[in-house]
């Protein structure tokens, strides 16, 4: 039985080959396989994303979803897909979460009140075991102490810091493979 993953992209463009997360994406279809159905909707607007647009896609997508699909998000798409499983009702039954360098929206110059997660998020979402944080110690874009705040507030949460992999983990990340593969 194939398992699903659906897969929530970064903010900006996603069109060319090295732009946004597609080479992200790329790794995880290699790393995979083909015993794997890798959902990678488009976003509504990645220039100019709105969590309100965003949401309403989640909307669309989320309830179509097989139980025990794995949800993966990366930048904005990680922090979007935390604030929606802490803030709406859904059906099926998920396998794990892994979040892959996601800004904390609230601290300095990361202060976009439309992102910003309830103070009592971590109330709000469903029991998810196993949930991965990821956040390279070299991340050019969102600073590796993003992830610090939400490992504090999500004490069961795995955290993995790998060494070179900047924000866009465009290199091979054998760890991030072998998670994933964990949850399927």
């Amino acid at each position: 039985m194939k398992r699903t993953i659906l897969f929530i992209h970064s903010a900006g463009s996603q069109e060319g080959e090295h732009e946004g997360s597609n080479d992200l994406l790329r790794r995880l279809r290699e790393g995979l396989g083909a015993g794997v159905t890798l959902l990678a909707p488009r976003m509504p607007s990645p220039d100019n994303p709105t969590y309100a647009s965003w949401k309403k896609a989640l909307d669309a997508l989320i309830p179509t979803l097989p139980d025990e699909a794995v949800l993966v998000g990366h930048s904005l798409g990680g922090s979007v897909l935390l604030k929606y499983l802490s803030e709406e009702a859904f059906a099926p039954r998920i396998a794990g979460v892994v979040l892959i360098a996601m800004p904390y929206w609230g601290v300095q110059d990361w202060d976009v009140s439309e992102y910003m997660l309830r103070e009592d998020f971590p109330t709000g979402l469903p029991v998810i075991r196993p949930l991965y944080l990821y956040h390279s110690n070299d991340d050019d874009v969102v600073s590796p102490d993003h992830v610090k705040y939400y490992a504090k507030l999500l004490p069961t949460a795995t955290v993995r810091t790998p060494a070179g992999m900047r924000h866009l983990f465009a290199k091979p990340c054998p760890e991030l493979i072998d998670d994933i593969q964990g949850l399927l």
